[in-house]
């Protein structure tokens, strides 16, 4: 018979696989916690919005609270690198044990097949410019795309120079990987040969239906419980490469067929996966943070529907335009659209929304959230705008009192509020 979790106990076994079950500890995180929280979660999604701060580093803070972010980049450059990048989620910082799995990738890509049309289109035509790329940076050393002729494109695919093209066309084949990215966030390219330790570049590597199980193996470990979309999509796996996979790993024991009450389909749980008797975690997560990614899985996981506006025009947007879920216990307890005022050190709550039956500490555990995250960027004080459900209970939370900023205007016009506390008192 097939074991029936509840929705509840999906929740805390999710929580548990995703290092989110239990308060952060005292100790300062080292580049040993980096690492091993990269063979936690598989991946670091790396997106460039720095609105905030970029997706990449606040995996590690959600789960590990402060560390120093020099961690994380010296953990995926140098000759003690821990990390490579490549496209798994989306664009990713992956633990070098990885690499070996990602060869079928890098196989298609050659091939045209598993990349972006016009790119597959760009490798069958400009051979030419491709190999004069491999010529330089084989010749030169790591090179970035702006380092040839002076060429930087607009961003984007359709701002991309030829020079772009033929760097992210090798990037992708495996030809070249990233040696570091600049300051700029300008990825830096070199050799695998002259970037990856040679004993990772020497481990065997699997065929490809042996890859796509340790795949969906590794996805599941990450989920603790999770439907077959799910654990297919953490790497962007396709139907067709996960056919057959999910039973064999049934069959060998690794994945445990389960239903979760309430879902309209079937689950699986790693066989390592653990149900807490209770969950006493607390975290502000990234939109790309592997727990919340999946839209379907929050709301099945949490009721929590959660779309991301930044593409949303202004007018349009519900909740604002870089909104993170705050993780309270085991439930999502509040929505808040930030935004890192770097020039003035100010951590600006732009909006605040209460979900619906949430904690009555839900307001006093954000703020002590957001004083950790000020502290952690190097902001010094705090404003929250009054826009949100609840903005006043986390105002009153934050031990200050409203003052009007300027802006504000007379008669029937809108007063704009906002709290300023000194988080460095």
């Amino acid at each position: 018979m097939v074991q029936t979790i509840s929705q509840a106990q999906a929740r805390r076994i999710a929580l548990y696989a995703q290092g989110l079950s239990r308060p952060r500890r005292d100790a300062i995180p080292t580049r040993r916690d980096v690492l091993k929280l990269a063979d936690r979660l598989n991946l670091f999604q790396i997106d460039s919005v720095s609105v905030l701060v970029r997706a990449h580093y606040m995996p590690l803070f959600s789960r590990l609270g402060p560390y120093a972010p020099a961690l994380l980049e010296g953990a995926a450059k140098g000759k003690r690198r821990g990390l490579f990048e490549y496209w798994a989620h989306e664009a990713s910082f992956l633990p070098l044990s990885a690499w070996p799995l990602m060869q079928w990738r890098m196989a298609r890509a050659r091939n045209g097949e598993g990349i972006y049309g016009g790119l597959a289109n760009f490798g069958r035509e400009r051979p030419d410019m491709i190999q004069s790329i491999l010529g330089e940076v084989t010749k030169r050393g790591p090179l970035s795309a702006s380092e040839i002729d002076g060429e930087r494109g607009a961003g984007g695919w359709w701002g991309w120079s030829d020079t772009k093209r033929a760097f992210e066309w090798l990037f992708w084949a495996g030809l070249l990987t990233a040696s570091h990215r600049r300051t700029s966030f300008e990825r830096v390219y070199d050799l695998p040969e002259r970037t990856l330790p040679a004993e990772v570049l020497g481990r065997p590597v699997p065929d490809v239906a042996d890859a796509h199980r340790q795949l969906l193996a590794l996805s599941a470990r990450a989920h603790g419980i999770a439907t077959a979309h799910c654990l297919r999509d953490y790497f962007r796996l396709s139907p067709s490469d996960v056919k057959n996979r999910l039973e064999e790993l049934v069959e060998e024991g690794t994945l445990i067929p389960v239903a979760i009450k309430d879902w309209d389909r079937p689950a699986y749980m790693h066989r390592d996966a653990k149900l807490p008797r209770r969950v006493e975690g607390r975290a502000l997560l990234s939109p790309f943070d592997p727990l919340v990614w999946e839209r379907n899985r929050s709301e099945n996981l949490f009721d929590f529907r959660y779309r991301i506006e930044i593409y949303v025009p202004a007018e349009k947007r519900i909740h604002g335009y870089y909104v993170l879920p705050f993780l309270l216990r085991d439930r999502i307890a509040a929505r808040v659209d930030l935004k890192a005022d770097r020039a003035g050190k100010v951590l600006r709550v732009l909006a605040a929304y209460a979900e619906p039956g949430a904690p009555d500490d839900t307001a006093e555990e954000l703020a002590a959230e957001l004083r950790l995250m000020a502290n952690w960027l190097k902001l010094n004080s705090i404003e929250v705008a009054p826009r949100g459900d609840l903005a006043p209970r986390l105002l009153t939370a934050t031990g200050s009192v409203f003052g009007i900023k300027d802006g504000q205007k007379l008669g029937t016009d809108f007063v704009r509020f906002q709290l300023k506390t000194d988080i460095r008192k």
